[in-house]
C-alpha cells in the first residue's frame, strides 16, 4: 500500500461505498460453499467479508489499513492488519478473494507468489480489481495539474493497472491455471462530486503539496474534469476499468517458494 494514502473508515463509507456495492458480480465468480475457509484479501472495512460469513464461509480478513480491519472487527470480521504483498500463511485456505485492492499492491508477483503459499492444494484465487485504463481520464487531469506546478506525478503513482494478458502471464508463471480474465470496462456513478473522490483516492498525489495549496489543485483537477465526467444534470462519474479473474491452483502442484 502506499504510504501516503490513509483510510478513514467513515470517509471510505460516505465517499466509496459503492466500491462493495458492486461486488456482486465477483462475489459470483467466487461460488464460495458453506464450510470453506476463504481469505479476503484487501478486506477493508469488511462489508464484502460480511456477505461471505452469511454464506457459511469461514472468513479471515487482512488489510495494510489499521483503521479499516478496526471497522472490519466491529461487523465481527476475523480481521487482521497485513501487507497483502507480504502474506503470513501457509496452505491454510480453499480460496482467496480479492475486491478493489490489489491495484493498490504493485509488487503484484509478490502477492501472486502469497496468494499461492496461502492456498491449499486445488485452492482458487478469484478477484477484481483496476485494470489497463482504470481512471485514466482522472489521472492525466491530476498529472497535468501537478505537472504545472513543477511536479512529477508519476512517480507518484500508487496504483497498478495491468492488462488481462499480463496479469494472466503473472499468475501462470505463480503457478495458477487461468480459467478466467477479463477487462471490463464500467463507468461508475459517484454519490456526489469528483472532490469527494478525489480526497478519498488521491492522496498519495495531494501529498506532495503543502496542505494548504492542496484545495487549489483539487479545484483545478474537478474543473479539467467536469467537461469529462460530469452531464448536464451534475451527476459524475469515474472512469473505472475493471479486471476480473478466476484462477486456480492445480492439486498436483506445489505453490511457487
Amino acid at each position: 500500500m502506499s504510504s501516503t494514502q490513509s483510510w478513514d473508515p467513515e470517509r471510505y463509507a460516505r465517499n466509496a461505498r459503492f466500491v462493495s456495492d458492486l461486488g456482486q458480480p465477483v462475489l459470483e465468480l467466487l461460488a464460495a460453499q458453506p464450510g470453506e475457509r476463504v481469505l479476503d484479501l484487501g478486506c477493508g472495512d469488511g462489508v464484502l467479508a460480511e456477505k461471505l460469513v452469511a454464506l457459511g464461509t469461514r472468513v479471515v480478513g487482512v488489510d495494510g489499513s489499521a483503521p479499516q480491519v478496526a471497522a472490519a472487527r466491529g461487523r465481527g470480521i476475523d480481521a487482521h492488519v497485513m501487507d497483502g504483498q507480504a502474506l503470513a500463511f501457509e496452505r491454510e485456505f480453499d480460496a482467496v478473494f480479492s475486491n478493489a485492492a490489489l491495484h493498490w499492491m504493485r509488487e503484484s508477483d509478490l502477492v501472486i507468489r502469497g496468494v499461492a503459499r496461502a492456498l491449499r492444494p486445488g485452492g482458487r484465487f478469484v478477484g477484481e480489481f483496476g485494470g489497463h485504463g482504470c481512471v485514466a481520464k482522472i489521472v492525466a487531469a491530476v498529472e497535468a495539474a501537478l505537472g504545472r506546478r513543477g511536479i512529477d506525478a508519476a512517480r507518484l503513482n500508487p496504483w497498478y493497472f495491468p492488462t488481462a494478458a499480463e496479469y494472466a502471464a503473472r499468475l501462470a508463471v505463480g503457478g495458477f491455471e487461468v480459467r478466467y480474465i477479463a477487462l471490463i470496462p464500467r463507468p461508475t456513478p459517484l454519490p456526489g462530486e469528483i472532490r469527494a473522490w478525489l480526497e478519498t483516492f488521491c492522496e498519495s498525489f495531494t501529498a506532495a503539496l503543502a496542505p494548504a495549496d492542496r484545495p487549489a489543485l483539487l479545484d483545478e483537477v474537478s474543473a479539467a474534469l467536469r467537461p469529462e465526467l460530469c452531464d448536464r444534470e451534475g451527476r459524475w462519474s469515474a472512469d473505472y476499468v475493471r479486471l476480473r479473474f478466476s484462477a486456480w491452483l492445480p492439486v498436483s502442484l506445489t505453490p511457487h517458494p
